[in-house]
């Protein structure tokens, strides 16, 4: 995985509600795994734009509800400080749902993506409306 140009904060941890982004029928998430973390013993994992997470659908279509899937953070609340010194701040937390591969399940984002995710993921950008 390529490092990012970026001070990533990692500003969710297990547990945190997130909304899906895309349109593969999961509506609201629940982070309850990170891919590659390494922490101590009793302190939990947390992420930040661009890492890879391991989610479990709440709300969703039916078909979806209870499933355990792989998703990329797309947005933050907490700010993310650029090479430039311009930091960025978005209205919520959300991710989209990918496969094995890194490939997005659905085939749209409804809402614009941090500029971080394009490098460690260029597909999840192709579908991406806005990047910011």
């Amino acid at each position: 995985m390529k490092g990012l140009q970026s001070k990533v904060p990692k500003g969710l941890t297990i547990g945190s509600r997130i909304i899906c982004d895309d349109n593969s029928g999961a509506k609201i998430v629940q982070i309850i795994g990170v891919k590659g973390s390494h922490t101590k013993r009793t302190r939990n994992p947390s992420v930040g734009v661009g890492d890879i997470v391991i989610v479990a659908v709440k709300k969703g279509i039916p078909q979806m509800k209870k499933k355990i899937e792989k998703a990329v953070i797309i947005r933050q609340k907490r700010g993310i400080r650029r090479a430039g010194g311009t930091r960025v701040e978005f209205e919520d937390n959300a991710v989209v749902l990918i496969d094995d591969q890194g490939l997005p399940k659905g085939t749209e984002i409804k809402g614009v993506i941090a500029r971080e995710v394009i490098d460690r993921f260029p597909k999840v950008a192709g579908i991406a409306s806005a990047v910011v």
